[in-house]
């Protein structure tokens, strides 16, 4: 624990600086300041001491050089528990400083006006990181406050604890006084660099049993300060970066109904979908969509899953592993008869904040993630025939899953039933195909969605030959008025939804 006797308060935001000198007054703590910060203390009612009369040196330069002073550094960095440092600073006159408060000229908020270069470094702040380094590095005996952000804890903290603040906390403060001189420095080499350049920091997680392929190592790493889906491991075995693959794709799949739904992924393409009033019935219908595919796959689950679900889980065939918000007990005692399967409880309301990243030879390629909000307002019926009530609900759940299929993308929807999914085929009407061969039964009154446009009539014969009767794609080709002609020759019903979803 750490004893706060004497603060050093020198800001450029000045939001929440006052209240927190205040606070720190009525501790009895020492407030140390400098130019408009110390104005602003003194016309609330704050006793301050100006930097310069502790350092008997004026600010010069137009205000470049203020703290850059033996009395300043020497009271930051002096270690309290060393004899020598106590002996030669007492011998020097200097005081030690307890804590710094402070945050850094907006150098990346002025990047964004239209300023030269003589005006733009003015911006550059010297003296702030210096004083945020200086009381980083001596983080045991200097309490490092670089944010407005960490004023409510750390007060809070100083008044629970008579004044003292504790090594866990310095150090939390140290690591973020760190970050941000990192990021800081970073902002001002792009900007002279004259580049766009991304600078991300990634943090381990998890290790995974192995890549893509046993010889291959891998990991799991989360970005700083982006946000992500949290998930634990119940039982199983450890993940491996295919299962993350697959774990990304099933999640987002159902994270799209507001009903409760069940997925079904391998190899990072959808083997199943389904959605019901009853989880139970939710997996049946996922499970019946490729029953053959499902086998060794991801299962993903909207809702907390039952003793019933679980049962139909195991019942089937071969998983790899299980994730779900949650689970009964009487599922999690169903599921450990299976040592090795993998049961995952992952917090399926979090909003996450990130970008694609893919490596190429070339570079890394870098997107925003594609998103999957279905408005319904954007549909427009292009043909003559207009859908029905049932096919439309159909179309709409196509839709919903198409865009998760690796492209080129086709699903066929019956009685709210995905029956055939096709995927991954250079051409469209291969995936039609494909699609086409794995529905079972009667595919009279069936629907059909396509995640890009249809460059020719092929695709829209074939599935008409086979009893589609709707389809739901983006248009958008040179050749649309040419499949409108075709569909409305053969009574099919087209609607473009304006958005295409390839998934590469």
């Amino acid at each position: 624990m750490l004893k706060i006797r004497r603060a050093l308060i020198s800001v450029w935001e000045k939001k929440g600086a006052l209240d927190f000198a205040k606070r720190l007054s009525a501790l009895n703590i020492e407030i140390i300041s400098t130019g408009k910060t110390a104005s602003l203390l003194r016309k609330g009612g704050i006793t301050v001491k100006e930097v310069s009369t502790i350092t008997t040196f004026p600010e010069i330069l137009s205000g470049r050089v203020k703290t850059l002073h033996p009395k300043v550094f020497g009271g930051i960095l002096a270690n309290k528990k060393h004899p020598l440092h106590i002996e030669e600073i007492q011998n020097l006159g200097i005081q030690p400083i307890d804590m710094i408060v402070v945050n850094l000229y907006p150098f990346i908020e002025k990047t964004k006006e239209k300023l030269s270069w003589d005006e733009i470094i003015e911006y550059i702040d010297i003296g702030g990181p210096s004083m945020v380094r200086a009381a980083a590095k001596n983080f045991k005996n200097v309490a490092c406050v670089s944010s407005v952000s960490q004023y409510k804890s750390v007060i809070t903290e100083l008044e629970n604890n008579k004044g003292f603040i504790s090594y866990d906390t310095l150090k939390l403060l140290a690591q973020g006084a760190f970050y941000l001189t990192k990021e800081y420095d970073n902002a001002i080499y792009n900007y002279f660099r004259g580049k766009d350049i991304l600078t991300w920091n990634f943090e381990k997680t998890h290790s995974l049993r192995y890549g893509e392929n046993p010889h291959q190592k891998a990991s799991l790493y989360k970005m700083i300060n982006k946000s992500f889906v949290d998930f634990k491991k119940i039982q199983g075995k450890e993940l491996s970066y295919n299962n993350l693959l697959d774990l990304d794709t099933a999640m987002q799949m159902v994270k799209q109904f507001n009903s409760p739904a069940a997925a079904i992924v391998k190899h990072a393409s959808i083997c199943g979908v389904g959605a019901d009033k009853r989880l139970v019935s939710a997996y049946k219908k996922a499970y019946l969509t490729d029953t053959v595919s499902s086998f060794g796959g991801i299962v993903s689950l909207n809702r907390k899953v039952d003793k019933e679900t679980a049962r139909q889980i195991i019942k089937n065939d071969f998983k790899e592993c299980i994730i779900a918000p949650s689970y009964s007990k009487e599922a999690l005692k169903i599921f450990s008869l299976k040592k090795n399967l993998r049961i995952l409880e992952a917090d399926f309301s979090q909003r996450v904040d990130f970008s694609d990243i893919k490596a190429t030879l070339f570079g890394h390629l870098i997107q925003n993630r594609d998103s999957f909000v279905f408005d319904k307002s954007s549909l427009k019926v292009v043909t003559s025939k207009k859908p029905s009530p049932r096919e439309l609900k159909d179309l709409i759940l196509a839709w919903k899953v198409v865009g998760l299929v690796k492209s080129n993308g086709i699903v066929i929807a019956k009685n709210s039933t995905i029956v055939g999914i096709g995927g991954g085929q250079p051409s469209r009407v291969g995936s039609v195909k494909t699609a086409l061969s794995k529905a079972a039964g009667s595919l009279k009154s069936a629907v059909m969605a396509s995640d890009g446009f249809f460059p020719k009539e092929d695709s829209i014969k074939l599935a008409h030959k086979k009893g589609i009767k709707a389809i739901i794609s983006p248009g958008g080709s040179i050749k649309d008025n040419d499949i409108i002609k075709t569909c409305n020759k053969l009574g099919v019903t087209m609607i473009f939804t304006g958005t295409r979803h390839f998934r590469h």
